[in-house]
């Protein structure tokens, strides 16, 4: 899963409209046509998520053509990035500026369509061994911190276990709680004591060993995560160590003034040969903080001239009040990178009230998702759904289960005969939706879709501060309403299982559906069992479609990412996985 205060503050962004993504926390119809407008989205236009050989492991980074090593890049954000210790870190935001600075024993480097999960500071991705339930590590010669000290299996053994010291208040809790079975706050309280975990052993210098009482055939994925990065064992400050980290990275922080600014410079102690991930081509990184959406996007309109033609930004995604102006203007072309959101959007439907599936069925029939996305932008701003799995994750299967991409309408008279079938003629249905003005206009389209349907709709606005505090509840006075949530490794681990096992349901849960299904419960348990990742994935993709089958929730729309840059600015690329621009390849043109 993605952290929860990530995925809500991006729903609040979303629900402001300020995202480029779309102008607003849920998707939208198209206009007219509905089948030539979503013909682009196929499973080509999204990357291939592949695991890397030990070859694949080697640096360094494959070069871009036309760049050159060298200058100052300016990169201009909203807000300073909240943690600077690895294991703090669970943003997209702050995991992508830390592959500045700091290295995972796993990590992903992109080329064209494709996503390799390689090995970052270890020579592979990771030996797996009694069934997935051991995993062995060997680190590659001559990676060094910024004092030019060798990082060994010890920092690495010592940087799992500070991950359970509490001070460390976020973050992943994947490795923690998979390493004791049980709540690990109690199990066990870190390394400053003198303890230390018997089952992350570092028989050598080089040599880390993870044991595991059940099998973790994705293990090798998570330790790509910010939080399981290296944290030197002589040089850990504790709680300190999130203002001044030690680099393990091509850069280190030289100066920072909170929230105003932050400045890296070459740390001389990596080498590129070690790293198949990170090109690090400029000589200087210079981040300013404070950009709103519009200014921000304003700047980079016109960043084609003095020094703005070096500006760039991670994630100053295009102000929704922008795009179409940006879309239109063959002069940008050059300078604007789109791509998929790994996001994936859904209109939950509260199974604990509506216990009929037929009803449920109609639900779907009606839902008028090219009315949503025309409203909420038109068809550039994300295409239409055909799974929960979002295309960005291993194993993920076209299914469009219910037959919404030939219908995005909706199909009023096949809802009315289901709810007729149900016993449920004009079913109430209260729809909760966040008071913003975006999302009250696309509440109203959803009122007519579902009266034409024949439902008795209810509209319930709430306070998007609230959002997800309201959504979280168990009993909730609520029927349908929007949700949103991004893997935080790209398989169906980090997706179906949080969302969808019946036996999560609690206050704060992120089963927001209140889906509780044996079958799906006792399908989540032996997939997770399986030690081969391939063939993990391949039953992720299987349970997707017959979950989707049960009809717990409305697929919603696959959104898209525009991003400006400065007109010196090369190797922009957009990381699909993390819906950012990557810096590992960003160079300056002469």
């Amino acid at each position: 899963m993605i952290s929860s205060k990530t995925l809500r503050a991006a729903a609040a962004v979303l629900a402001a409209g300020t995202l480029t993504l779309t102008a607003c926390s849920s998707g939208g119809g198209g206009g007219g046509g509905s089948k030539s407008n979503d013909s682009k989205a196929k499973l080509s236009d999204h990357p291939q998520v592949v695991i890397g050989s030990a070859a694949d492991s080697q640096g360094p980074a494959k070069a871009v053509d036309g760049a050159k090593a060298g200058g100052t890049v300016k990169d201009i954000e909203r807000d300073d990035f909240e943690h600077l210790d690895p294991a703090q870190v669970y943003s997209n935001t702050g995991s992508n500026f830390s592959q500045l600075i700091t290295r995972g024993l796993t990590g992903y480097k992109q080329e064209g369509n494709t996503v390799t999960l390689v090995g970052d500071l270890a020579t592979d991705t990771g030996v797996s061994s009694e069934g997935g339930k051991t995993w062995t590590f060997t680190l590659k010669d001559g990676v060094k911190w910024e004092d030019g000290s060798p990082i060994t299996s010890g920092d690495v053994k010592h940087s799992i276990e500070r991950t359970f010291t509490p001070f460390i208040t976020e973050g992943a809790k994947y490795v923690q709680q998979w390493l004791t079975d049980q709540d690990y706050r109690k199990a066990y309280e870190g390394p400053y004591g003198g303890k230390h975990l018997d089952n992350v052993t570092a028989p050598d210098a080089k040599t880390i060993v993870f044991k595991f009482a059940q099998p973790h055939a994705d293990f090798n994925y998570a330790m790509a995560m910010t939080s399981y990065a290296v944290v030197p064992e002589k040089g850990d400050t504790k709680e300190e160590y999130d203002k001044k980290p030690m680099s393990s990275g091509p850069y280190k922080i030289t100066d920072r003034v909170t929230d105003k600014t932050l400045t890296l410079e070459r740390n001389p102690n990596w080498d590129p040969k070690t790293d198949p991930i990170r090109n690090a081509y400029p000589d200087k990184w210079n981040f300013e903080f404070g950009y709103q959406a519009i200014p921000a996007t304003d700047k980079l309109i016109a960043a084609d001239k003095g020094e703005d033609q070096t500006t760039m930004s991670f994630y100053a995604s295009t102000a929704g009040d922008r795009l179409q102006k940006v879309l239109g203007d063959a002069t940008l072309k050059d300078r604007l990178v789109k791509g998929n959101s790994p996001y994936a959007d859904y209109y939950w439907i509260n199974n604990k009230r509506i216990t009929n599936q037929k009803v449920r069925e109609a639900l779907i029939h009606a839902w008028p998702l090219q009315q949503i996305r025309q409203t909420g932008g038109g068809p550039d701003t994300g295409d239409f759904a055909r799974s929960l799995l979002n295309p960005t994750v291993a194993g993920y299967q076209e299914t469009d289960v219910w037959g919404k991409i030939a219908k995005p309408d909706g199909d009023p008279e096949k809802s009315k005969a289901l709810l007729k079938e149900a016993g449920a003629e004009n079913q109430k249905i209260v729809y909760a939706f966040n008071n913003t003005p975006k999302e009250q206009q696309i509440s109203v389209v959803i009122e007519s879709a579902l009266k034409k349907a024949g439902f008795d709709i209810v509209l319930k606005p709430i306070d998007t501060k609230t959002w997800y505090d309201e959504i979280g509840k168990v009993d909730k006075e609520i029927d349908v309403f929007w949700g949103g949530w991004g893997a935080d490794w790209p398989t169906g681990a980090t997706v179906l299982p949080v969302l969808f096992d019946g036996r999560t349901i609690a206050d704060g849960s992120n089963n927001y559906a209140n889906f509780n299904d044996p079958e799906i419960n006792a399908e989540i348990d032996r997939i997770m069992a399986l030690a081969d990742a391939n063939e993990q994935n391949k039953a992720w993709g299987e349970l997707d479609k017959k979950i989707l089958e049960k009809a717990p929730a409305i697929p919603g729309i696959d959104r898209k990412f525009y991003i400006l840059h400065g007109s010196k600015i090369g190797g922009a690329e957009y990381d699909p996985l993390g819906q950012i621009i990557s810096p590992n390849k960003i160079f300056l043109k002469p």
